[in-house]
């Protein structure tokens, strides 16, 4: 059996005479995992898949006695192990493959396995992603202690999932709504419409980007205003659609101005006004957050652009640069990235940041964090940049 191994030296203490068996926190939503003594296979499974040990390395295996080949796959877990290509596995006389990795950092990474070369998810994992893209699983490398985006002994805010019907799209459709822990009706909270990427359903923010979690966290730790988080569902036609940008600007600007925003006004103490709204979104949710909020300076007065860019921002943006009073307008704008897509989405970004700096609007152009196009990047984004700097006190 093969271990493919990281040789940069991390900053946590690796355990060198316990390699203990760590499990993923199937109990609890702690980050403390519920260890695997008695090496119990999941419910519904055959093996035990993945097994993170404590010093962070991560097993992975899978019963196919008849494949030929199998693999792992996945830009976030590949990432982490500085590798560029798929991971073999090998063959054991039992049928089944086996393929252990690491360390890696902790932090929650998506892999699938390829399996005579199609992608599937891992058949024994518990934590399978839902999306409106094929499903994927996701490991759980926890540390010495309670992550930012880890459920935590604080005060919670409550996340609620409405379905409503749009005039626009002709349909019904859902959004999830985060409010502060302590929230109260007679008080006025600002709004941050929250976006997904392509691919990604309203539900991806809360499952896959623990925004709330962060959110309390910071909130816990008064690192951000208290604040309701609006995450809408950004996909309006078929992503595949050859016209889908020119189509999707056009229905989700009139989606928020006719059906989003004054929804959540509706049935939210909000503080109905552009000061008090801002919008943001990762990667697709990015680029509509570009296209359709930036030219709605009478709706929104500040914007995330993660993971996104446009090499014609002027141009995609014309409306937003031909306001007169658009400096003032602008109370702040992040376009932030990972450090890990300079070389593709980084293109894009750096033109964004290049034509805002040409036109001498403020704004933050920042790049962090270990991950790349994947929720690993947009959690940090969310927690070091973007919540923190909303509606902050000048």
């Amino acid at each position: 059996m093969k271990q493919y191994l990281i040789t940069q030296t991390f900053c946590f203490v690796l355990a060198t005479s316990s390699f203990s068996v760590a499990q993923q926190a199937n109990v609890n939503l702690d980050f403390n995992p519920q260890k695997n003594t008695e090496k119990l296979v999941p419910y519904g499974g055959n093996l035990i898949s993945p097994e993170v040990s404590d010093n962070h390395t991560i097993t992975f295996r899978i019963k196919a006695p008849d494949a030929k080949k199998v693999e792992l796959t996945g830009g976030p877990i590949l990432l982490a192990l500085k590798s560029k290509a798929a991971i073999p596995f090998e063959k054991g006389g039992d049928g089944v493959w086996t393929l252990t990795v690491g360390p890696v950092k902790p932090d929650i990474y998506v892999y699938r396995f390829l399996l005579d070369g199609v992608s599937i998810v891992d058949p024994n994992n518990t934590f399978t992603g839902a999306s409106n893209q094929p499903g994927y699983s996701s490991v759980i490398v926890h540390g010495g202690e309670p992550a930012y985006y880890d459920a935590k002994n604080n005060p919670h805010g409550n996340v609620t999932r409405h379905i409503y019907h749009s005039d626009v799209l002709n349909g019904e459709r859902e959004m999830f709504v985060y409010t502060p822990p302590g929230y109260d009706p007679k008080k006025k909270y600002p709004v941050l419409y929250l976006l997904g990427g392509s691919g990604e359903l309203a539900s991806g923010w809360g499952l896959d980007g623990r925004a709330n979690f962060i959110a309390d966290n910071l909130l816990a730790e008064e690192k951000m205003v208290p604040m309701i988080i609006a995450m809408p569902n950004n996909q309006v036609i078929h992503r595949n659609d050859p016209q889908h940008l020119e189509k999707t600007y056009v229905l989700f600007d009139a989606e928020l101005r006719k059906q989003i925003v004054p929804y959540v006004d509706k049935h939210y103490s909000t503080i109905a006004d552009r000061k008090g709204r801002a919008i943001a979104g990762l990667s697709m949710g990015g680029r509509h957050t570009q296209a359709v909020g930036m030219n709605a300076l009478d709706l929104f007065s500040s914007f995330g652009i993660l993971s996104a860019g446009d090499l014609e921002t002027e141009k995609l943006n014309a409306a937003f640069f031909s306001d007169p009073d658009v400096q003032k307008k602008v109370d702040y704008l992040l376009v932030g990235l990972g450090s890990g897509e300079l070389d593709n989405i980084g293109k894009r970004s750096t033109a964004t940041h290049e034509a805002l700096e040409k036109q001498g609007i403020k704004h933050e152009y920042y790049v962090g964090g270990d991950g790349a196009h994947d929720w690993g990047t947009w959690r940090h984004l969310l927690n070091y940049k973007l919540l923190p700097n909303l509606w902050k006190k000048k």
